[in-house]
């Protein structure tokens, strides 16, 4: 398998020769994490209390999450509100890495014979548009590096992302792309072309995409609570959609940090991690290295997606950080956090003296992240007219890009209203759910997307319009919706504030009789 492995690897471009190498852990963390204080793994609290101080100052990051393991042991665990330790959260571009970790465990496992194999190959029975020899040169080693010269547009926002989720066969789209360069001449990023992936993935093991990794990779880990959006095919997303819990997130840096290797099980191939994590052979992104879907930085490397998710790797440190976050200044705040906080606070490879006043500060600024704001409650506006008429009254809409099929607008008097939801396919990930809406500018938390919470208030902007804000929180998303009423018709808008979406989405429905 190391033979097979190098075949593709041979070309790499020489990196200085890390110091580091793995020990064998204390435990294995298959079935939860052991915790520690920073001091017993030879971290100095006071300089967490001043990471978490920072974090709790930043206005234009909306951070979740914080998890920091050392050697194995959680030392720092904060949760922010409105963020719950036990939710899962959607690791947006994250999930390239854990992509790519799959087709790793594909290599190991020989569904895949070399990462030279052309891309074409494992598409056969398809016919593909486009196609010429700089296409059918396209090998899976070029998809993991981004180096494919498939044509992808990514300003003002991930157009051709946003074309692919809107095709009936994810997969097609992104086989039949134009080539805009020969494979290995440039470094484009390719959301699509990470999908293709996942594609190869289920045509090279001839099994369900998240039936390969539970049994290949995830129940190995321990992690059970898995959501993953899934094309038309059933081929789950590629590029992104991962949601996990942030405690079995941190577990890919872990593998990552062993080698490989789990609790006795090689579950990657022997060379792997070294391959994935060095700059791939050929053109890098300006500004950064990037290997097999993993950004590098002088210090490792990481996993990166937007909204501010990271699992960052740290070997010479033996750190493994996870952040989530729902937008704004994340990368700037992430990369200060790493630098300034959490790396300088890793004094020994031994532990350090015991500081019970600073462990006790930590403990209470992680309490304060987490804790409830006090709310104060405006007396709800008094209802229009039109609520009587509309509340409860289902509207079936016109074909839209979000595969939306119906809304319900029900007023629960005198506080808080419904937005029930019901989904044909699509990239919504669920058939049905019902945003509860605060009418008294208190937002309420209820299961959206997924099962997991989202949280929602708004209220009348005039007699026919209904405008609310929902927060998905774990699910990366922050929309304000407005249903305008007239008549039997509804008009319905939807703009994404964190921006991922630029253009205002409108669409129409009609009561259903």
């Amino acid at each position: 398998m190391l033979a097979l492995l190098l075949t593709s690897c041979a070309q790499l471009a020489p990196t200085p020769t890390p110091t580091w190498t793995p020990a064998e852990p204390a435990y294995w963390p298959t079935d939860g994490w052991r915790t520690s204080t920073p001091e017993q793994q030879g971290m100095d609290s006071e300089l967490l209390v001043q990471a978490m101080d920072y974090l709790l100052q930043q206005e234009l990051y909306r951070v979740h999450s914080l998890l920091v393991v050392r050697n194995g042991y959680v030392v720092l665990d904060a949760p922010f509100y409105p963020f719950q330790p036990a939710w899962k959260h959607d690791l947006a571009s994250v999930t390239k890495s854990w992509t790519a970790t799959l087709v790793g465990v594909a290599l190991e496992q020989g569904f895949i014979e070399s990462l030279q194999q052309p891309m074409l190959a494992f598409f056969a029975e398809r016919k593909v548009a486009n196609r010429d020899a700089r296409k059918e040169a396209i090998t899976v080693e070029d998809l993991l590096a981004m180096r494919s010269g498939l044509e992808c547009v990514n300003a003002p926002t991930e157009v051709t992302l946003i074309e692919m989720l809107a095709s009936q066969d994810w997969v097609q789209f992104s086989l039949d792309r134009p080539m805009a360069a020969a494979p290995g001449q440039s470094w484009v990023y390719d959301s699509p072309g990470v999908h293709l992936l996942q594609g190869i993935i289920q045509q090279a093991a001839g099994m369900d995409t998240l039936d390969f990794a539970m049994q290949h990779l995830f129940d190995p880990l321990g992690i059970s609570d898995v959501a993953w959006l899934a094309d038309p095919q059933g081929i789950n997303a590629g590029y992104g959609d991962l949601r996990l819990r942030p405690h079995d997130a941190a577990k890919l840096g872990y593998l990552y940090l062993r080698d490989g290797v789990w609790d006795g099980q090689r579950l990657l191939p022997e060379g792997w991690v070294d391959a994935a994590t060095q700059p791939a052979d050929g053109p890098q992104p300006s500004g950064s290295g990037y290997g097999y879907l993993w950004w590098l930085s002088p210090d490792g490397y990481s996993a990166r997606g937007r909204g501010g998710q990271r699992i960052v790797v740290v070997p010479e440190k033996e750190i493994v950080m996870v952040v989530t976050g729902g937008g704004g200044r994340s990368g700037t705040v992430i990369d200060e956090l790493l630098s300034s906080y959490i790396l300088p606070a890793c004094k020994s490879t031994t532990p350090l003296a015991a500081n019970s006043d600073a462990v006790a500060t930590l403990q209470a600024m992680v309490e304060q992240a987490a804790a409830v704001p006090p709310f104060e409650p405006l007396p709800p506006a008094s209802l229009p007219e039109i609520t009587k008429r509309v509340s409860g009254q289902t509207y079936a809409l016109e074909d839209n890009r979000f595969a939306l099929r119906s809304v319900t607008l029900t007023t629960y008097e005198p506080d808080e209203a419904g937005v029930r939801i019901t989904v044909s396919g699509g990239p919504a990930g669920s058939p049905k759910w019902e945003w509860r809406v605060g009418l008294d500018d208190v937002a309420r938390t209820s299961p959206g997307r997924y099962g997991m919470p989202a949280a929602a208030k708004g209220g009348w902007s005039s007699d026919d319009t209904f405008v609310f804000v929902v927060d998905e929180i774990g699910n990366n998303f922050v929309w304000e919706i407005a249903l305008t009423f007239n008549e039997d018709k509804v008009s319905v808008t939807m703009q994404d504030l964190t921006g991922f979406f630029t253009e205002v989405v409108h669409m129409r429905g009609q009561l259903e009789r």
